[in-house]
């Protein structure tokens, strides 16, 4: 199972739609996918379930926030029974194809200060236990889910560095950073990337302390930035566009560019958490439509391939 955390510290880079179509994508062509929406702004969760549903069914006790107030309970509730089918879109799937989400809550922004409090110590130890124990939750718990349940976690990360984004990043064996080409989205990718390697480097050096329990290190590697929104002319980026982008390409060492990139569609993607239905999976109703899609599968495949995923058409082709 591959866990990838998705994330950039700018908000409106459109993350949480790369997330989904990702997901939605990787699904139909075969693969086994879990969602978890880290998120408080819920976009990812209300992208694929209705909020009445969400509302009566999930909200109380069935959320990521709900989990982690209960990090310290005698009976803390397990990952997986977290786990919720979106049907809108697993109809459309051909066996083994699926896709899971694990819902957020609105509320999850105040987790952090929670966990902000449990970092503390009367030693040395007692501090680097806590501070394991804190950043490991969320990949302690993936690890208990079934094996072979799933072929890829996705991991929508808020627009930030905190707490709960460092459980993500500590989790996932690999990080993707979508950005739009313009000045401040790419200016937030070199800021990240050295926020993740302190990040790693203050985690291993804690993992790496005499005393027990051990914690193997954490070395996630980042697959690369994936543009979005990008308007074209003449198939091809507009010129102050591509000015960001192959800056991108030539100022962050050990940060990689897909060659593939999200087009821009303000309707296309406007509309699609109504439907509950990523834009990937839609009928093309026009020139324009058929380009966006075909963008999207472009950016799927060559994450897939980034990734390492093993290529499950044939499995679908045999069903």
């Amino acid at each position: 199972m591959r866990i990838c955390a998705v994330i950039n510290y700018k908000g409106g880079v459109g993350k949480t739609s790369l997330t989904a179509n990702l997901g939605a994508d990787l699904a139909s062509r075969g693969y086994r996918v879990l969602l978890v929406d880290l998120d408080p702004q819920t976009s990812l969760t209300f992208s694929f379930l209705p909020l009445p549903y969400w509302h009566e069914t999930l909200s109380r006790e069935r959320t990521i926030k709900r989990w982690f107030d209960m990090m310290d309970a005698a009976e803390p509730p397990s990952v997986e029974s977290l786990v919720c089918t979106p049907s809108r879109v697993n109809k459309l799937f051909i066996f083994p194809g699926r896709l899971d989400l694990i819902a957020s809550h609105l509320a999850l922004i105040n987790v952090d200060l929670d966990l902000a409090t449990r970092l503390s110590g009367s030693s040395f130890d007692q501090a680097r236990r806590n501070y394991l124990k804190v950043h490991r939750h969320l990949a302690a718990a993936l690890e208990q889910l079934p094996r072979n349940r799933y072929d890829l976690v996705l991991i929508d990360c808020p627009p930030n560095f905190n707490l709960v984004t460092k459980t993500a990043i500590a989790a996932a064996d690999s990080i993707l950073i979508p950005a739009r080409p313009d000045y401040l989205s790419t200016l937030a990718i070199g800021y990240l990337k050295k926020s993740v390697d302190s990040l790693v480097a203050d985690y291993n050096r804690f993992a790496r302390a005499e005393g027990e329990p051990r914690t193997q290190p954490i070395d996630p590697r980042v697959l690369g930035v994936v543009f979005t929104m990008v308007q074209e002319f003449r198939e091809q980026p507009i010129r102050e566009q591509l000015r960001y982008i192959e800056g991108v390409r030539q100022m962050f060492a050990g940060v990689p560019v897909f060659d593939a990139h999200v087009k821009r569609n303000d309707t296309l993607f406007a509309a699609a958490p109504e439907r509950l239905l990523p834009v990937v999976l839609e009928r093309a109703s026009g020139e324009s439509h058929q380009d966006v899609i075909a963008g999207l599968r472009a950016v799927s495949l060559e994450f897939e391939q980034r990734l390492g995923l093993a290529r499950r058409a044939s499995v679908m082709q045999a069903g």
